[in-house]
């Protein structure tokens, strides 16, 4: 099992959108950057932990859990042409772009700002807390995803 961090605008779509669909579970659709996509595609796996991050908020943070329900297969979002994540390069024979389903865990007890991550000597090597660290999604460690469940 490995470990990640996903970024949602919650106006876009937040930790409670995810609780409630169907099931509770949706497809992780719109991500449209190449090491984003290839780690979707070629590492994610069912079973994986997903910390569900709050971005581009007025307080960005870890919101809550997510686990990968469904591995990646092709995002049909890229091949509608009434979506925003249109991509007029991508085909049934060719996709390009790739999502993974995700099912909601549970919230964190609270949310963990930004802020906190960053002055956690622990998270130090974090990706998320490196300057210009701008992924949507991200490994994350055994030992910052142990670290960061202490912060609750």
């Amino acid at each position: 099992m490995a470990y990640w961090l996903m970024k949602s605008e919650p106006d876009t779509f937040s930790i409670d959108d995810l609780k409630a669909r169907p099931g509770s579970r949706e497809h992780w659709d719109g991500v449209r950057n190449y090491q984003a996509r290839n780690m979707m595609r070629d590492q994610m796996k069912k079973g994986d932990q997903v910390f569900f991050y709050h971005s581009a908020c007025a307080e960005p943070g870890i919101a809550g859990i997510a686990t990968v329900v469904k591995e990646s297969y092709p995002d049909h979002t890229a091949q509608d042409p009434e979506s925003k994540y249109f991509d007029p390069k991508a085909s049934v024979d060719n996709p390009r772009w790739f999502m993974v389903d995700v099912k909601y865990k549970r919230k964190l007890k609270r949310l963990i700002p930004l802020k906190q991550l960053k002055e956690n000597p622990a998270l130090s090597e974090m990706i998320l807390v490196k300057k210009g660290s701008r992924l949507s999604i991200m490994p994350v460690s055994e030992s910052e995803w142990q670290a960061i469940l202490e912060m609750e």
